[in-house]
């Protein structure tokens, strides 16, 4: 294996490969790509998928992390998206629920057939439908998940609005389902295709793709899709082999699955780094996603992305931090127009104020088991980054700022215009500069 030395590292790696839905740190990695060097991955549908393939453990399925050069515990890996494309002609999704019986405590993490009691079973198709994927031991019907409401969307050519299907349309995609969906040659689900729901044709829909899953790799081994705050509560006690404490769920865990809409080509992600080569992985690539993701699952579609990496020395949270673009600030948290600031210069002049402090958008990530203890956890992150106290947070992310909702149940940012001082303090206020032509 590449020992991670600048002399032994690659300008960009081109990935194909996936994880069995398990992010391990001891298991191999790909790379290293140095500092500053270029990441390219055609990804897999995340979500519903691998939530029908049972042998996948993790509830997604995610690309093998990449090493990092020079990336060591306690830094930071500032990943630049330069491009998501989404490559799927066609997906499907709908709201979930989990029959009685197909999972061992956790339907994403330890599905088993109840006929022959395998946990994780090797399995197939035949034919389509929520009863298609079949135990390959006893032949039964393997379903850890059903769709209580669901749709198949077909997008147009330049993926820019997609339109939901009846359900001979949905019949016709679901018989061809690994071809829609632009399946990898490397990924081993189950196409969500397969089951081809329909219960709301007819729907317009706008694409806005971004990526899901997007981080670096846990301290220790973890169902993918768990590698959060929210979902990782689920491990906690769990009766299967990946159960932990909340002890290790908060020392371990990256927060990597965030399904943060404004994750998407052009912004700047942070990551903690706690693994030596950070491990940079990506995939749940969704076609669009309205906050909250409320109906629990969105559009999950293969694609290519392409980043750009780079170490953050000393970066002094346990989570991330991004930079949206500037169009998905919420509008109190965007950068002052130069009229704004004449304004304010001229006000400060009436008033007896010497200078304006210079301020840069920064959205705090932070998770949990419900969203009330996931803002708490963004708010605290937010106060140790920038060396002050929540309540300042607070009032900034009032009058500067808002609370969005990433994910239910307990993904969220915290975004606010911070002290440019402070972001610059540690090694951050040249990303925002960068980002927002400061």
């Amino acid at each position: 294996m590449p020992d991670g030395s600048p002399a032994a590292s690659r300008r960009s790696i081109v990935v194909s490969e996936f994880t069995n839905s398990v992010l391990d740190p001891d298991a191999p990695m790909l790379g290293p790509v140095e500092d500053g060097g270029t990441i390219i991955a055609n990804t897999a549908p995340g979500c519903w998928g691998p939530m029908i393939t049972p042998r996948l453990r993790g509830g997604h399925e995610v690309t093998t992390p990449v090493r990092v050069a020079g990336a060591e515990v306690g830094d930071g890996i500032a990943i630049r998206i330069r491009d998501i494309t989404v490559t799927s002609t066609a997906t499907a999704s709908g709201h979930d629920s989990s029959p009685e019986g197909f999972c061992l405590g956790d339907p994403y993490v330890a599905a088993r057939c109840p006929v022959c009691d395998a946990v994780w079973p090797e399995t197939h198709v035949e034919g389509i439908g929520q009863d298609a994927v079949k135990c390959d031991g006893c032949g039964n019907a393997v379903k850890p998940f059903e769709i209580v409401h669901g749709y198949t969307v077909a997008f147009d050519d330049t993926r820019s609005v997609g339109l939901t299907l009846p359900a001979a349309s949905a019949e016709t995609i679901a018989r061809d389902a690994n071809h829609y969906a632009a399946l990898p040659d490397g990924s081993r689900q189950h196409s969500i295709l397969t089951y081809a729901p329909s219960d709301m044709p007819g729907t317009l829909v706008r694409m806005r793709p971004f990526m899901g899953q997007l981080g670096t790799c846990p301290s220790m081994a973890m169902p993918d899709s768990h590698n959060a705050g929210d979902f990782g509560a689920f491990l906690v006690g769990a009766p299967h082999a990946y159960a932990i404490t909340e002890e290790q769920l908060a020392e371990h865990k990256t927060d990597g699955h965030l399904d943060i809409d404004a994750v998407r080509a052009g912004a700047i992600l942070i990551c903690p780094v706690k693994v030596k080569g950070a491990g940079v992985y990506m995939g749940d690539m969704h076609a669009g996603q309205g906050d909250g993701e409320i109906a629990g699952h969105t559009m999950d579609v293969a694609g290519s992305v392409t980043l750009q990496v780079e170490v953050v020395k000393n970066y002094p949270l346990d989570g991330p931090v991004l930079f949206p673009l500037e169009e998905d600030l919420p509008p109190l948290a965007r950068p002052f127009t130069a009229a704004e600031l004449a304004r304010g210069r001229r006000l400060a002049g009436r008033w007896g104020v010497s200078e304006i402090e210079p301020t840069a958008p920064i959205s705090v990530i932070g998770t949990a088991a419900n969203l009330n203890a996931a803002i708490d956890n963004g708010l605290a992150r937010a106060a140790k980054l920038l060396g002050m106290t929540v309540a300042e947070v607070r009032n900034r992310a009032t009058v500067n700022g808002a609370i969005e909702i990433g994910r239910a149940p307990g993904v969220v940012q915290v975004t606010f215009l911070a002290p440019l001082a402070r972001l610059d303090a540690v090694g951050l206020g040249d990303y925002a500069r960068e980002q927002y032509g400061l």
